[in-house]
């Protein structure tokens, strides 16, 4: 049985110390097959973010932040409900920091999409023009008209917020006009996010001013759970059945992104798997098993050489039959990646307090996760919780 508690109500569990990332040891990326589509068609209640980084030479820290907590925040969605409906999550990435944004990809319900491209983002440049790259988004994006659904930026960095030839109070204006929430969050002390109109501009647009330390990583506090977690994150994989020309590739992607979240740090591929096991990680896409639960395919109309190598010998019975075998497979995979998952964070909680530990400086996770939770009660989300 489950209850719905207020979205501020919640309290989640927070990286603590340092935990070095190598970026050589970093999967390579694999070529990208066909995004989802971006602003698909849904019935759900949506939730749409744009992530806003700045990659000029000094926010290193805060690209592999945004690597390490995409899953972290994908799992604060994930227990997000809409009278009692699951959203459809939707993210866009921009990447600013020498002129010019650029859009890495625009909404899409495709997650390893998203962590493939911020694992491609590479520190360079020296002018970071907040206006132009938030102006970008606002009238990039092919954003949802509905009143119910939640649209927001999020903007990160460290350089003063008027730069640019664009001006952030006219882009943040035309934001709100349209219904889009601007969060900043000013890499550095409060007041020079302050100084700098960070503040500023997230009150323009109805949105959170957040303040990080961009260098502060992640720490991994063990738990008897987590072997067995990275075991079934494992065996989930083998229940995704991909078909169609970006099939491949997409199941590529798949263990890529699982390899450069565990390269970057434990904590991030249990957070990853955690997601994975979540209802805001979908694949109708690429994979037969959502799309045929989706009713986005018809199994009998796929034809042969659209399915994997293993099922085209297979009778239509049969191709119906594996299917099934694999749904099912997947629930009772998933069920017990989110059972392990509760006892996981219970045991941190528990190891935490014991140690009496502290989060100190906050990161661009919890910044997200902060943000989201006010503004999501505000539009009458709630969060679901296992009673």
């Amino acid at each position: 049985m489950r209850r719905f508690a207020p979205l501020f109500a919640l309290t989640v569990a927070l990286p603590l110390t340092a935990h070095t990332v190598i970026a050589e040891d970093r999967a390579e990326p694999v070529p990208a097959a066909a995004l989802a589509p971006e602003h698909p068609e849904a019935v759900a209640p949506r939730i749409q973010i744009a992530i806003l980084l700045d990659n000029s030479g000094s926010m290193g820290g805060l690209i592999d932040q945004a690597r390490t907590h995409l899953w972290s925040v994908v799992n604060e969605f994930a227990a997000t409900r809409y009278e009692g409906e699951l959203p459809q999550l939707e993210v866009a990435l921009y990447e600013y920091g020498y002129g010019k944004p650029v859009q890495l990809s625009g909404l899409t319900t495709d997650l390893d999409a998203i962590s493939e491209k911020l694992f491609a983002i590479s520190i360079n440049g020296g002018s970071e023009h907040c206006g132009q790259v938030i102006d970008a988004a606002v009238n990039s994006l092919a954003w949802s008209d509905s009143p119910t659904d939640y649209r927001a930026v999020f903007i990160a960095g460290n350089e003063p917020f008027t730069q640019g030839p664009v001006d952030y109070v006219t882009a943040c204006k035309s934001a709100i006009s349209k219904g889009i929430l601007v969060n900043t969050i000013h890499c550095g002390n409060e007041q020079a996010g302050v100084d700098g109109k960070w503040r500023d501009g997230a009150m323009l647009a109805d949105g959170s001013f957040l303040t990080i330390n961009q260098n502060r990583a992640t720490i991994y506090v063990e738990a008897p759970q987590d072997q067995e977690i990275a075991q079934l994150n494992s065996e989930l994989n083998d229940t995704y059945v991909y078909y169609g020309d970006a099939g491949q590739a997409a199941a590529a992607r798949q263990e890529a992104q699982d390899a450069n979240a565990s390269k970057l740090s434990p904590k991030a591929s249990l957070d990853r798997a955690a997601a994975k096991a979540g209802g805001q990680y979908r694949n109708a896409g690429w994979d037969l098993v959502d799309a045929v639960s989706e009713e986005k395919v018809e199994l009998a109309k796929v034809e042969a050489e659209d399915l994997p190598e293993a099922m085209r010998d297979m009778d239509a019975a049969q191709r119906e039959a594996y299917v099934k075998e694999m749904a099912e497979k997947r629930a009772d995979i998933q069920k017990k990646i989110k059972e392990l998952t509760a006892a996981r964070n219970e045991h941190v909680a528990a190891e935490r307090a014991r140690l009496a530990e502290e989060s100190g400086e906050a990161d661009l996770g919890e910044a997200m996760r902060t943000a989201v939770r006010e503004q999501l009660q505000a539009k009458n989300y709630q969060r679901e919780q296992a009673e």
